[in-house]
């Protein structure tokens, strides 16, 4: 699969000067992409009003995230960040007789803090559980009480990927509806919301989608949105300047997008689409499972088990934010996090970029 970044790697000017392994913070910019932000720019600049123009780039946005995660398009909501949409979803779900939701020590912290600042709700947290989530911790903390499961589909930590279709099956049967953050996997790990029986589903544009930040989506299945009622919600979640909720998703939508953030995924997600998600999970899991093996013989200790993180290499290091600073002067980008360095490929990195990293990381090691 090494013909990806061959092929596309001279769309990225960034790597034509840095090793960039940190798309699960902040993929490298497209120049492409970068002629998009310049096109809202210049649409300004130039003929002083685009508004026309945006919303069409907005629809196109929401076309090419709908067709990237198997969804309809008036399934999918543009929203701010993923942030916002668990504080609409909580919104929306005030109409529900039951009560309890249920999360996991893997789901972004902005999932807690969500949901423990909802005094309506009662809240239970599956652990992790040797380095992952098991399928009977599922069975066992959702009840037939639980109104929304929230599960991260990848770690944002160390990318242990779930078993999204199993667990969707499992809160079914209990009557629960599924939220899935999908933050850390749209753009290199194939999503089918439909095969999968996904109620909802978030993303933002920054990291694997080649994005910037300021925008992300929410997919609600078609027959779940209408019925819901979300209290965050305005003008661009209604019909028009109508106080009627508009159909679909679109009624998870507040105010105007930021246009500029817009611009830039409608570019970037017809790159991905164009290339194929599963293309890229194929070359990405190659060349990871390359670098575990590479890392593991230069001695250096992985987050996980080989296998269980297929787009991610998670070193442990106990001073990782001052390690990747070395990097960075080194010109090797990574995404350290609290006691880990995360390295994290897309489909211009190679196996090379991957190996010099590790031995740039292993070299700082040795020289403590």
């Amino acid at each position: 699969m090494e013909h990806l970044p061959q092929r596309y790697r001279q769309l990225f000017p960034t790597l034509q000067t840095h090793t960039v392994l940190a798309s699960c913070s902040q993929s490298a910019l497209a120049e492409p992409v970068s002629r998009a932000i310049k096109d809202y720019h210049d649409s300004l600049l130039l003929m002083g009003t685009n508004w026309n123009e945006a919303i069409e780039k907005t629809e196109s946005a929401r076309n090419e995230f709908a067709k990237l995660i198997g969804a309809e398009p008036n399934e999918i909501a543009i929203v701010p960040s993923v942030s916002d949409v668990l504080v609409t979803v909580a919104s929306s779900l005030s109409g529900f007789r039951k009560k309890h939701v249920v999360y996991t020590e893997m789901d972004f912290p902005a999932v807690s803090h969500v949901w423990q600042a909802q005094s309506d709700y009662t809240v239970s947290v599956i652990p992790v559980i040797d380095g992952g989530l098991h399928l009977k911790q599922y069975e066992k903390d959702i009840t037939d009480e639980t109104v929304l499961t929230c599960v991260p589909h990848v770690h944002y930590r160390d990318g242990f990927v779930q078993d999204v279709k199993a667990i969707a099956e499992m809160a079914k049967k209990k009557g629960s509806l599924l939220f899935v953050d999908a933050y850390q996997s749209a753009g290199h790990i194939p999503i089918d919301v439909k095969e999968w029986g996904v109620d909802m589903l978030a993303a933002g544009t920054r990291k694997y989608l080649l994005g910037i930040p300021g925008m992300a989506f929410l997919y609600v299945r078609k027959e779940l949105a209408d019925a819901l009622k979300p209290k965050s919600s305005a003008w661009f979640g209604r019909n028009g300047f109508d106080a009627a909720y508009a159909t679909g998703a679109r009624r998870f939508q507040t105010g105007t997008p930021a246009f500029i953030s817009v611009y830039a995924a409608a570019l970037a997600l017809s790159l991905l689409n164009h290339i194929g998600v599963s293309r890229i999970r194929d070359h990405v899991k190659t060349i990871c499972s390359d670098a575990r093996q590479y890392a593991a013989e230069k001695g250096l200790q992985l987050a996980a088990q080989a296998g269980r993180q297929p787009g991610l290499v998670a070193i442990r290091d106990e001073r990782a934010s001052e390690t990747a600073a070395l990097l960075k002067k080194k010109k090797v980008i990574c995404a350290p996090w609290d006691t880990l360095l995360r390295l994290a490929p897309h489909f211009y990195n190679t196996k090379d970029e991957l190996r010099h990293a590790i031995d740039e990381i292993a070299a700082v090691f040795s020289a403590r």
